[in-house]
């Protein structure tokens, strides 16, 4: 699985490089800035996950313009989510935030300089082939990461701060804030590549297990890893008074109800006609991730 995965993370890189080139001249600072967090590392899970529900409903073409766009939107959101108005961290994967490095001033333009371009591929790859799956897998993206979406749920997310809430509203955070982006890449994999409503459906569904998944796991190791195996520090959540789910759960809890979506995730991949074992695996992976 290794070999496998390691060759969409390769592929991911390549395209991201060449949808992003390296600038120079008057623009060469934030496109610098840009690339340094866009180059940050990172699993890539989005676009792969978006790359493998394509495959596994039948498609064959290139969707390198998705897979970068969602990649980029997601660093985005990272980029702004270190600054010092929200999360004020020092370090994402192992290296100096961004705004440590170009300032904050750079940082939050940057951020806005790879949402931006994400639309502008993708706009542009609609206007190269047409399709009316490449305009509903672009809205689907704008959607996920709005103001209904991961927008909305990161500022559910710093309301709550500092204040006690039940469980329907941090799932609601989660949904929105970790769950929408990553459900978005595996809808989105399915209408690219022509999905029926059904396949549509359920790969969606599994992505939004999964990301209730990822984030379950983003808790725990927030309160239980190291910096060195996160690569940013740790605590951060209690240092910033955020609702967690060990906040309603201990850890061995918390695990046991990620197994639990994680069968179910992996139970809707049993009912796709396509190859799904990566997806399968990658659900089954989430819950041992130690970064």
């Amino acid at each position: 699985m290794a070999v496998e995965m390691s060759s969409y993370v390769t592929h991911v890189n390549t395209a991201l490089s060449e949808y992003l080139p390296k600038r120079t001249g008057y623009f060469e600072t934030i496109y610098d800035a840009m690339h340094y967090s866009l180059e940050a590392g990172g699993k890539r899970i989005r676009p792969i996950l978006m790359q493998l529900c394509y495959e596994a409903v039948g498609g064959k073409e290139s969707i390198d313009a998705y897979l970068c766009a969602i990649e980029m939107i997601h660093t985005y959101s990272l980029v702004h989510d270190d600054l010092p108005a929200m999360d004020n961290d020092d370090y994402r994967r192992g290296k100096l935030t961004n705004h440590k490095v170009f300032g904050e001033a750079i940082a939050i333009l940057a951020g806005d300089g790879l949402l931006t371009e994400a639309f502008h591929m993708m706009l542009q790859d609609v206007l190269t082939h047409g399709g009316q799956e490449r305009v509903h897998a672009a809205c689907i993206l704008a959607s996920a990461s709005g103001v209904e979406g991961m927008i909305g749920g990161q500022v559910l997310d710093m309301q709550s701060e500092n204040k006690v809430i039940d469980k329907d509203t941090l799932d609601i955070i989660h949904l929105n804030k970790t769950g929408a982006l990553i459900a978005a890449a595996t809808k989105m994999g399915a209408v690219l590549a022509g999905g029926s409503a059904r396949e549509i459906s359920l790969l969606e569904a599994y992505g939004k297990y999964i990301g209730k998944v990822f984030q379950i796991v983003d808790d725990i190791l927030d309160a239980t890893s190291t910096m060195e195996e996160l690569g940013k520090p740790i605590g951060s959540d209690m240092e910033n008074h955020k609702n967690t789910y060990l906040s309603f759960y201990s850890v061995e809890e918390c695990y046991k109800i990620a197994e639990e979506l994680t069968t179910k995730a992996i139970g809707l991949l049993n009912q796709i006609e396509g190859d799904t074992h990566l997806l399968e695996q990658i659900a089954m992976q989430l819950i041992k991730r130690r970064n």
